[in-house]
């Protein structure tokens, strides 16, 4: 399989999801997110795959929105092309909730804005002590609006505010302690080889029916989906937001004294 923004490694039961944009810091962009559907297409395809891991590299697991694409494809007045974008984002956070696999974010570094929400939207998280975690949006005048929801199921009301309003990073044993990790290790594959072990004796439409069950408990559905984008994406067209993108990205820093970069 053809891949421009990550790497794939399979075995029978698991398939190993590599995030492959090392410039850019794992940046999120549009490609990233039509592959990684890719892939959950192919391995529900798949009878016999049980897991499906998403990981980083180079100290950096995901940072967010690309917002260097995000500028250059789109228009300032192009409300209709941020709405496609955050459609997606969102559309993919929903099909990691809802896939049969069970998905495990493996985080051995930075987690930012958008990256939060592909951990939080996982299964399990999985972490080494060199992780941390950080809801920066705000800083550009926008808001973790997509990640809230899924992080609120994962951590709780008041924690997520907190976050989202302090844009403070959490290093990996605070994040740890209130559950945004569910294992904090040295050693990742020998974590990812327990949890195979144990959902492999589970039958996939077990796996199905305990993840819609749970998606009923909570109030993530379609309409609280579609605020979020909606949110969004009248954040990404409003002058003063854009006026911050643009800043960080000519000058590579945050407009806050005290977070001076990403």
């Amino acid at each position: 399989m053809s891949l421009e923004t990550l790497s794939l490694k399979e075995t029978n039961d698991c398939i190993t999801l590599t995030l492959n944009r090392v410039q850019q810091k794992n940046a999120i962009n549009s490609m990233m997110l039509q592959e990684l559907n890719r892939i959950l297409d192919y391995a529900e395809e798949k009878k016999h795959c049980r897991l499906i891991i998403l990981e980083g590299q180079e100290g950096f697991f995901c940072t967010g929105m690309d917002f260097q694409e995000l500028t250059k494809k789109f228009p300032t007045s192009d409300s209709a092309g941020f709405h496609h974008w955050t459609s997606q984002y969102m559309a993919t956070l929903k099909r990691f909730a809802t896939t049969s696999k069970v998905i495990v974010a493996s985080v051995d570094g930075a987690v930012i804005a958008g990256g939060v929400g592909l951990a939080a939207a996982s299964d399990l998280v999985i972490a080494t002590k060199r992780s941390s975690f950080k809801l920066s949006e705000a800083l550009w005048g926008l808001l973790p609006s997509m990640v809230a929801p899924y992080l609120i199921r994962r951590i709780g009301f008041q924690k997520t505010y907190a976050l989202s309003l302090t844009c403070q990073t959490v290093e990996a044993q605070e994040a740890h302690s209130f559950h945004l990790i569910d294992v904090l290790t040295d050693n990742p594959h020998e974590a990812i080889q327990e949890i195979l072990r144990r959902v492999s004796r589970l039958e996939i439409t077990t796996v199905s029916n305990l993840k819609a069950y749970f998606r009923k408990l909570w109030i993530i559905n379609e309409s609280m989906e579609n605020a979020a984008v909606d949110m969004t994406t009248t954040l990404l067209s409003d002058p003063i937001a854009q006026a911050k993108i643009m800043d960080f990205i000519e000058r590579g820093r945050s407009s806050l004294p005290w977070e001076p970069s990403i």
